[in-house]
């Protein structure tokens, strides 16, 4: 069961005190009664996307392979998924979640082969771990004003420099971040 915030994009609130997920944004996938599940979508890492697949024992790398490895989340950091634009390049073959027009995810190991050869999606990133919250955790934090919804922007994901996501997403509410002070506090 999905609610209204998902999907969508989590933003993390000026204040927020956790530093894991200080300045992020997560793309919500799945939030209902029993949880909710996300991935950060601006923390990229240093390991090349060749360097994972090899790490899978994917032989068959083709000579370039543009891509992205980022921080999903602290949960699970050793699984993988691929967060891509369905809208460009070769990608009606695969099993994937379509969360939105030009966004989706995959877990399959099949999609990673198709990329490693040099097919599959122009425009994507390989995300380690995922962001998960028990029962009313997500509900809790969102009352206490640590996380502020927004509506899901494809530009935002794929488009913006990873340092620019956070800002760009409360730019879109009207929020500029350098009027905060530490705790949040809207300073004079």
């Amino acid at each position: 069961m999905s609610s209204q915030l998902a999907p969508g994009l989590l933003v993390a609130a000026p204040g927020m005190s956790c530093p894991f997920f200080n300045h992020t944004v997560i793309l919500l996938v799945e939030h209902g009664e029993d949880g909710a599940l996300g991935f950060v979508v601006n923390q990229p890492t240093e390991q090349p996307v060749t360097s994972l697949m090899e790490g899978l024992e994917i032989d068959d790398l083709a000579d370039e392979i543009d891509g992205e490895v980022w921080v999903g989340g602290p949960v699970a950091p050793d699984t993988g998924w691929v967060l891509f634009d369905p809208t460009s390049g070769e990608t009606d073959e695969v099993d994937a979640l379509r969360i939105a027009p030009r966004v989706a995810v995959s877990a399959s190991r099949i999609f990673l082969e198709q990329i490693a050869e040099g097919g599959g999606p122009e425009r994507y990133a390989v995300l380690l771990g995922y962001a998960g919250w028990g029962p009313d955790q997500l509900d809790d934090e969102l009352r206490e004003g640590s996380w502020i919804p927004i509506d899901i922007d494809p530009k935002i994901i794929f488009d913006l420099p990873p340092e620019e996501r956070w800002s760009a997403a409360l730019a879109t509410l009207g929020i500029d971040p350098a009027r905060f002070g530490r705790l949040g506090v809207a300073e004079a």
